[in-house]
């Protein structure tokens, strides 16, 4: 079931964004395995607004998205699930329910940046609905995202930004 984080949510969040990470590695991507995930305090933003939500399996966080609103379009900062749970439609979820909270604002649809060559990152946004945004499509908002990933070495791996109207 999907709702609104809870205060008492955020604990288990970075333990769950670490396990998300590990795939990463099998992708020669440890760095990003290896990341640092959100501390509470930078979620507890998200959550006091009302812009993360988790799945919630009979008491277990097992995913959580974050979203902010980007030059008109709800943007979505991460979307994390536990391993174990992939391949069960909580991504598309936690994403529709994203769009869901961007229409009820009247924003323009959806984006996001993400790897681009990651089977179940760009490629998978694809099958949702997105696609690339050129540089020259991007709001000044994303586009300072981007050189934000850009200065912490992500673009080491093909990185994109993504739009779904």
């Amino acid at each position: 079931m999907i709702r609104l984080a809870a205060p008492a949510d955020l604990a288990v969040l970075p333990d769950l964004e670490r396990a998300a990470g590990e795939p990463f590695r099998t992708f020669g991507m440890a760095e990003i395995a290896d990341d640092a995930p959100p501390t509470v305090e930078e979620l507890a933003v998200f959550q006091s607004a009302g812009r993360c939500w988790v799945w919630d399996d009979d008491g277990t966080v097992a995913a959580y998205v974050l979203a902010e609103e980007v030059d008109g379009f709800g943007h979505v900062e991460q979307v994390s699930l536990l391993p174990s749970h992939a391949r069960r439609g909580l991504g598309r979820a936690l994403i529709e329910t994203v769009g869901e909270w961007a229409a009820e604002r009247r924003l323009s649809g959806l984006t996001l940046t993400t790897f681009a060559e990651v089977p179940w990152n760009a490629p998978y946004y694809e099958r949702l609905g997105f696609r690339v945004l050129a540089e020259e499509e991007q709001g000044p908002r994303l586009r300072e995202i981007r050189r934000a990933e850009i200065a912490r070495g992500l673009d080491r791996w093909p990185r994109v930004a993504m739009v779904r109207a």
